[in-house]
């Protein structure tokens, strides 16, 4: 589904030059869960901002359902993500003059689904995470984990292959951490592939692979213990 092939990505500010990725090969196949570790600074974020199309590598290839997405246009980047691929931060980032249901919705505004079916998918995913009676609700009259599930309803409406999460639980307490983590792994068990970013190293046990960074290189490519 996703392959790098010798991808790095550098930035340069005045004469300095830092490298975030150094040629980088990956493979993710259809419905895995992909847990990614490391150190800050590792490019743990970096990675999975080039997974998401949000970013561009500086070099290297990166295959996306078998096309080199490496130095397309912003145009056809934002293309090919839309609908395929979800995205959860750790600050949630909702908008908070839109109530929850408004919040959700935005992620299908482009989807070329009719009215009436956008709100069907909303009230579904609302139905499914726990959280229709906040519909009407604005983001800071939720707790964070309300919010941390209203992040996880935007990012699942369009029904993406492909969920990335950036430490979704960081800013979470064990008890909502937990369930957020619940329902990643529920979302994967029905096919989503899923890529975490997460410093905790119980959570990255939860998943079927672990990649640990250090430097911007893959030092540990490892499947999770049977």
């Amino acid at each position: 589904m996703f392959k790098l092939r010798h991808l790095t990505k550098t930035f340069q500010a005045g004469d300095i030059e830092t490298t975030a990725l150094d040629r980088i090969d990956l493979d993710i196949e259809a419905g895995e869960y992909l847990a990614i570790t490391g150190p800050s600074g590792c490019g743990k974020s970096t990675l999975l901002g080039i997974l998401g199309l949000l970013d561009a590598p500086s070099g290297g290839e990166y295959w996306f359902d078998g096309h080199n997405v490496a130095g397309w246009s912003e145009k056809q980047l934002n293309t090919l993500r839309r609908g395929r691929i979800g995205f959860v931060f750790q600050s949630f980032n909702l908008i908070d003059d839109l109530n929850v249901a408004e919040n959700i919705a935005l992620a299908l505004e482009y989807g070329g689904l009719p009215a009436k079916a956008r709100r069907e998918r909303v009230a579904e995913v609302m139905e499914r995470l726990g959280i229709a009676h906040r519909a009407g609700h604005r983001p800071s009259q939720l707790s964070g984990g309300q919010q941390q599930r209203v992040a996880i309803a935007r990012a699942i409406a369009a029904r993406p292959a492909l969920l990335l999460a950036d430490e979704p639980t960081g800013n979470l307490d064990s008890a909502h951490g937990a369930e957020v983590m619940r329902l990643l792994r529920e979302l994967n068990s029905e096919g989503t592939t899923l890529v975490m970013v997460t410093h905790s190293l119980e959570h990255a046990a939860q998943a079927s692979r672990t990649l640990r960074l250090l430097d911007g290189r893959v030092v540990v490519d490892a499947a999770a213990m049977a």
